[in-house]
């Protein structure tokens, strides 16, 4: 099958270990299928992997990607949930030791077939385009647990979103405005700003800047060069939501003491639930929402789409089309 692996990995130049190319269709241990995957997309994690990050030499070739939506073995339309956990762990698969996403032990969904546990696919809803299924698994996910899991956000709060036009943000922006929050973004480019704007944010400040007032919460992905700009933005008692950090993460200043005498919470969360990625798509099927795609390549150009990811040349999403019966 087609498949795009790392071969190698080079934490100076990820994509020269990118290979588009033949693999064997995955192994289905017991309890596990096979997905046809019709569409997937693509995920900084990705770069990250080929970079080395998380995926040591001894496990290469792997397949990579966390995100897809396909046919399973009795022709149901599905969407897969990337995190493998123990199959006799119950409760949140997020917080198991043992847990990974698919390409880190086991192979990714930029494949023509991808094998996942039974218990990790989530119907795709009846009319559902499948480059948005695609985007649910990773960003959607990730920014639906951040905002309604951990930061417990609710209609009438006040969000701050760090950085705009990645898939976590935008998905931030359009899921925080459709449940009635009030979302500030910062961004460095006007243009994105602008593009912020149009997807439901209320207002959109320069990085860094200092905000009319304090928020209920700070959704940060960036990390050591938000992480004062972040703590100094919160309420008394807010909330600093953490699911990346992009910019390094190791901050100059801590600032524990802002941290305790004023009783801030600073949650750290990856990717989410089963529970959680079957909300999300209900909510966005229930909603209409639609993520922001920046484009779509097919298998054969995923390189195309990760260098744009890595010269922060995208908005939104990349999707790519696995399938020829892609719309």
């Amino acid at each position: 099958m087609l498949a795009a692996y790392a071969a190698k990995t080079d934490p100076r130049d990820p994509l020269s270990g990118l290979v588009v190319g033949d693999r064997p269709e995955p192994n289905t241990p017991a309890g596990w299928v096979r997905v046809r995957v019709v569409t997937a997309a693509l995920n900084h994690h990705d770069l990250w992997s080929l970079r080395g990050v998380g995926l040591p030499a001894d496990r290469l070739p792997m397949i990579l990607g966390c995100d897809a939506a396909g046919i399973d073995p009795d022709g149901n339309e599905v969407i897969v949930h990337a995190v493998i956990g123990s199959a006799d762990r119950f409760g949140d698969e997020t917080l198991d030791p043992a847990r990974s996403l698919l390409s880190e032990r086991y192979p990714g969904t930029l494949a023509e077939v991808v094998a996942v546990p039974a218990r990790n696919l989530v119907s795709k809803p009846a009319g559902m385009a499948w480059q948005t299924a695609a985007c649910l698994p990773t960003c959607w996910l990730t920014a639906y647990r951040m905002l309604f899991t951990q930061a417990q956000a609710r209609p009438g709060q006040t969000v701050l979103v760090q950085g705009a036009g990645g898939g976590v943000s935008t998905a931030l922006v359009q899921l925080g405005a459709r449940a009635g929050l009030r979302v500030w973004v910062t961004s460095r480019s006007a243009d994105r700003a602008e593009r912020a704007l149009g997807l439901g944010a209320d207002a959109v400040f320069e990085a860094g800047e200092r905000l009319p007032e304090r928020v209920d919460a700070v959704m940060d992905s960036v990390g050591a060069a938000t992480w004062s700009h972040s703590l100094k933005s919160l309420r008394p008692g807010g909330a600093l939501v953490l699911c990346g950090a992009t910019s390094g993460a190791e901050p100059e200043r801590a600032e524990l003491t802002r941290v305790f005498f004023t009783g801030l919470r600073v949650l750290g969360t990856t990717m989410g639930t089963r529970a959680e990625l079957a909300a999300v798509t209900a909510m966005v099927a229930r909603t209409g929402l639609e993520p922001v795609v920046d484009r779509v390549v097919g298998l054969a150009d995923v390189r195309d789409g990760l260098a744009a990811m890595a010269a922060g040349e995208t908005f939104g999403k990349v999707v790519t089309a696995v399938s020829p019966e892609q719309p």
